[in-house]
């Protein structure tokens, strides 16, 4: 699965399509199972897939002390290879899964 990832985020766009259409998938699977209006499921999964973002960046950073190669003028605390794309298809698929979860408790709560 993580060489998977490494090959899809190898080039913007096939970052861009695989992120489209997981979430794309995603809002669909909520809308047609859960009955949420698309715009409800779209708006939860933003919010979802942003708070989940910052949590997923700080994995596997190293800064540029800890990697040896500090660039004259930068933050020595800066990424190396902050691999952002990457983590853009690792938020959307965790968020996949979390916005199901959501959405499959709402009837439970009794939204």
């Amino acid at each position: 699965m993580i060489n998977l990832v490494k090959r899809l985020s190898s080039s913007l766009w096939s970052t861009l399509a695989v992120v489209v259409v997981i979430s794309a998938v995603a809002v669909a699977i909520t809308v047609q199972f859960f009955s949420l209006r698309i715009s409800g499921g779209l708006a939860l999964y933003f919010v979802i897939w942003w708070i989940l973002l910052f949590a997923i960046l700080p994995f596997g950073i190293r800064s540029q002390v800890e990697s040896g190669d500090v660039v004259a003028g930068s933050e020595p605390g800066a990424p190396t290879a902050p691999a952002l794309q990457e983590k853009a298809i690792w938020t959307t698929l965790v968020s996949s899964v979390v916005l199901i979860l959501v959405a499959a408790m709402f009837p439970l709560a009794g939204l």
